[in-house]
């Protein structure tokens, strides 16, 4: 789980649940100093999710008071560029939006990890001006295998949508993949690419053993170097700017 400054409270007015916030980041917004908040619960149980705790809203998690994190970021908004809210997955909340609307209200730009199940809220956040960057993960081949991969159900049709709508909106996003071995091979970016066609930014990212949600996983050893760059050539035949993060 997510580690910073315990800020856990009681508060009965809070509007979302927070498993975790950190105070300053540099990795988890290119080129930006941001905070980042963790909201509790997902729809997705994916296998090689190292939030586990936050995804299944574990009641081993104390919520951190949203009010104290506000009152925070409001106190140091002179140095900080944005929020960066994570999760979990956040659209899963519709009360995201009111909790969105005080962010915005601190003249802050925010970041939305997203796993793109829900289209629809997707497409009124952006639509309303509440996020400014977009990162979605697409776990492997949008086809029959990926509620495998998802570790739940997953209408695939929804995350082809939330895809076009990422896209054409014109919002800034990133698309981004885990080269989990057993789940995402050559023809799995082939086919994840084909699907983010136009999109200004895809990522791979390198699979970490340590902490999964299946700790199977454990024994499973992560792709070499060359193995994650050579699925990037294949990602560039798609998407001009494609990087491999954490190799």
């Amino acid at each position: 789980m997510p580690s910073g400054t315990d800020l856990s409270h009681s508060c009965d007015t809070c509007i979302v649940k927070i498993a975790g916030f950190i105070k300053t980041t540099l990795l988890d917004w290119d080129g930006m100093v941001a905070c980042t908040i963790y909201l509790a619960g997902c729809n997705l149980r994916c296998p090689c999710c190292h939030n586990a705790a936050i995804a299944l809203n574990s009641d081993d998690i104390v919520a951190v008071d949203e009010n104290i994190v506000l009152d925070y970021v409001k106190e140091h908004s002179d140095f900080i560029d944005g929020i960066v809210l994570s999760g979990g997955e956040p659209t899963m909340d519709p009360s995201i939006y009111e909790f969105l609307k005080k962010i915005k209200a601190l003249k802050l730009k925010v970041k939305m990890d997203t796993n793109g199940t829900f289209p629809e809220r997707l497409d009124d956040l952006i639509g309303s001006k509440l996020v400014d960057m977009v990162a979605m993960d697409v776990k492997s081949s949008l086809n029959e295998r990926y509620v495998s991969v998802a570790g739940a159900e997953a209408d695939v049709e929804k995350i082809k949508k939330s895809i076009r709508i990422i896209i054409d909106s014109g919002v800034d996003h990133e698309f981004r993949t885990t080269a989990v071995p057993i789940f995402v091979k050559n023809e799995d970016i082939r086919n994840i690419c084909e699907n983010i066609r136009g999109a200004k930014k895809y990522r791979i990212h390198q699979f970490r053993n340590k902490s999964t949600m299946d700790e199977s996983l454990s024994v499973l050893d992560p792709y070499p170097v060359s193995k994650l760059t050579e699925m990037a050539e294949i990602a560039r035949e798609y998407v001009k700017d494609v990087k491999i993060r954490g190799a």
